[in-house]
């Protein structure tokens, strides 16, 4: 909220502008308003107070008659202005400044100060504001604004989160506080931009961001490919979002929007001190959609990358200014020590995808080479990407993937095919395995239904029964890009590799003595997740539930405890979680044993601040019977998990809040 402070005859004006005006003789110099998010306030131009009429606005000179507006901003120095009755002004086509009904492009407008004075120009139309045939319209007045009460309040969603947290570093400048090593929040543009409904943020606030998507109603476009990704019913959709939420987010919908910037920062203000967001591409899935953009994987990318900037803006804009916000892009482990430090959250950067720099196989035919892969890896270092993927859901130029099972499995094997030229590739193995017979008929079967179809005379694949490995490994041009991300300081993601092309990494890690390797998500075989912890690498493991939840998914606390059995654990310096939010995986549903052992709502954070239930709309959230349904819940989830932990709770508390202090360590490892 802005600062006022009284002049002569009661007008006010912003207290961080300055002084009173300076003389006429000196030019003015228009600068960015920065600091209007959220106030409260009349407009007064030469000519008058703008007010309210019954068709729009005009000007009196009764200041008691004057409007009341309140400012939400949109991007830095730009503001969507809302009157008493909470309608949006926005330029109209015919010259006046009318209140709408909902935030749109006309209703964007840009702000600029100068020694007390503010213009107002329409983002959209370049239309300064100002008094158009007598009323409020397309001009060229500067307003002075004055301190108000009465406004409207911005639709917004609250953190729930009061009390002083403890510090982001300790004593010693150690980080203090958990990691999320693997979330996707820039999903809303990745798959070309349409496959997800609802964003993190969006300029008009949280009506923008989180309204439901016709697409995905009923036997819409977007409920079908639901269906055949999560399984949900593509019948019963109802798809209304803000403010209502009947129909998601819930744990198991996976193409709508779960990390909204509000429950991010409910995260951070529990006590989360670095978000991995991991840039997610797939050229496949994105031409299944009947609306994108590029479906290239590396546009995605970049359009990714742009979106966290601005997002990182967005939140700046939200919290008074440049540099103000809580949300910070993070490109060394210097700046990841120095975020914590100012008691925000540090975001890094990873990419994952299947054909990067387009280094997709056709038939065992690379379509890249080493040049590429130079030019790709100097392009990520331009973005800010700190770690990535070499190998995700199919085999691509540098190694074979790791199998999924199921339907999941059945689906992605189909991709495979349309991505190759050739399904996947399967031996019977004993020891690290790469999964389960990855297509049965039945699944199959299932595709079908849902209107999957392949080439006429398409064959299908036959494979073992049990445990199989993928017959791909590491090839040279995965071994260049290996040894090109060792040379760059490159955090190397291990995970989604096949068996024998992980241990192939692992090999020439082993050999350079690079500790930059990771497991986050639960995607590696223990045996692998072994040698990566002898290698000084970092793991961390997908948010599961803390015990069954009746999914048939493993839990948060077998798994942890399975690695610390391994023959490495002495290494664990610090754990993690993986919450792959937004990733087209599910997040934790509640457990079994909720209704017998609840979380007790309010609760303490590990940062020692007070936590009550999340509230979107008309909507509360519980984790006790929504499980994690959307990002903000995890705050409640790693209470939880600990409370769930009994005997192990302080060696498990202790690892987790190491858990972003080991990650930066690792990684300033392997820049040194």
């Amino acid at each position: 909220m802005a600062r006022f402070r009284s002049l002569a005859a009661g007008v006010l004006v912003l207290g961080l502008v300055g002084g009173l005006p300076a003389p006429a003789a000196h030019a003015a110099s228009w600068t960015p308003a920065n600091d209007l998010e959220g106030a409260c306030v009349t407009l007064q131009a030469s000519n008058g107070y703008v007010f309210k009429d019954s068709v729009g606005y005009g000007y009196t000179s009764t200041a008691s008659k004057a409007e009341k507006f309140r400012f939400e901003a949109t991007q830095l120095g730009r503001y969507a202005i809302r009157d008493s009755t909470g309608a949006p002004i926005y330029q109209s086509v015919v010259g006046w400044v009318w209140a709408g009904a909902d935030y749109g492009d006309r209703a964007d407008w840009t702000a600029t100060v100068s020694e007390g004075k503010y213009r107002f120009v329409s983002t959209a139309t370049g239309q300064q504001m100002g008094v158009y045939l007598g009323g409020l319209g397309a001009g060229s007045s500067t307003y002075t604004l004055a301190a108000a009460t009465g406004c409207a309040t911005n639709p917004d969603i609250a953190t729930g989160v009061t009390g002083t947290p403890a510090p982001g570093v300790d004593a010693n400048g150690k980080l203090a506080g958990w990691i999320d090593a693997h979330a996707h929040i820039t999903a809303a543009e990745a798959f070309g931009g349409s496959l997800h409904c609802g964003d993190p943020y969006a300029p008009g606030g949280v009506t923008v961001a989180l309204k439901g998507c016709p697409s995905h109603a009923t036997l819409g476009w977007g409920a079908l490919l639901e269906a055949i990704i999560a399984g949900t019913d593509p019948i019963n959709s109802a798809e209304d979002g803000w403010p209502t939420f009947g129909d998601w987010p819930q744990n198991d919908t996976m193409l709508h929007e779960a990390s909204y910037f509000r429950s991010l920062e409910r995260a951070w203000k529990s006590g989360q001190r670095v978000l991995n967001v991991l840039l997610v591409a797939n050229r496949v899935i994105c031409e299944l959609t009947p609306q994108h953009t590029s479906c290239d994987e590396m546009d995605q990318i970049r359009a990714q990358a742009t979106y966290l900037k601005k997002m990182q803006d967005y939140v700046d804009a939200r919290s008074g200014g440049p540099g103000k916000g809580w949300f910070r892009l993070a490109t060394t482990p210097a700046q990841v020590r120095q975020i914590a430090a100012q008691g925000k959250l540090a975001v890094t950067i990873g990419v994952e995808n299947s054909e990067l720099f387009g280094c997709r196989e056709i038939k065992d035919v690379p379509q890249c080479t080493t040049a590429d892969i130079d030019a790709g890896l100097d392009e990520l270092a331009s973005l800010g990407v700190s770690g990535l993927y070499p190998v995700h859901k199919f085999d691509n130029a540098f190694g074979g993937t790791r199998f999924d099972e199921g339907t999941t499995g059945a689906a992605i094997n189909v991709g495979q095919f349309l991505s190759s030229g050739h399904w996947w590739t399967a031996t019977s193995c004993t020891g690290p395995s790469d999964n389960e017979q990855p297509l049965v008929s039945d699944d199959f079967a299932k595709l079908l239904e849902l209107g999957v179809s392949l080439p006429a005379g398409t064959i299908l694949p036959v494979y073992p029964s049990g445990k199989i490995c993928n017959t791909r490994g590491l090839t040279s041009l995965g071994t260049y890009l290996i040894q090109e991300m060792i040379e760059r300081g490159m955090i190397i993601h291990i995970d989604h590799m096949g068996v024998k092309t992980a241990q192939a990494v692992l090999d020439i890690a082993q050999q350079a003595g690079y500790p930059g390797v990771t497991s986050v998500h639960t995607w590696s075989d223990p045996t692998i997740v072994n040698r990566i912890l002898g290698l000084g690498g970092f793991v961390a493991s997908y948010a599961f539930a803390a015990t069954d939840d009746g999914q048939d998914t493993p839990t948060f606390l077998d798994e942890w405890r399975a690695h610390q059995g391994l023959a490495n654990a002495s290494k664990i310096t610090g754990y993690g979680v993986g919450t792959d939010v937004n990733g087209l995986g599910p997040q934790a549903a509640p457990r079994l044993n909720a209704g017998s052992s609840p979380l007790s709502y309010p609760f303490t954070a590990t940062n020692g601040t007070t936590v009550t239930k999340q509230v979107w709309g008309g909507r509360t959230f519980d984790l006790n019977t929504d499980g994690v349904a959307q990002y903000g819940l995890y705050a409640d989830w790693i209470t939880d998990l600990i409370n769930q932990s009994g005997s192990d709770a302080t060696k498990l508390r202790k690892q987790l809040l190491s858990g972003a202090e080991a990650y930066t360590v690792m990684w300033e490892r392997a820049r040194a």
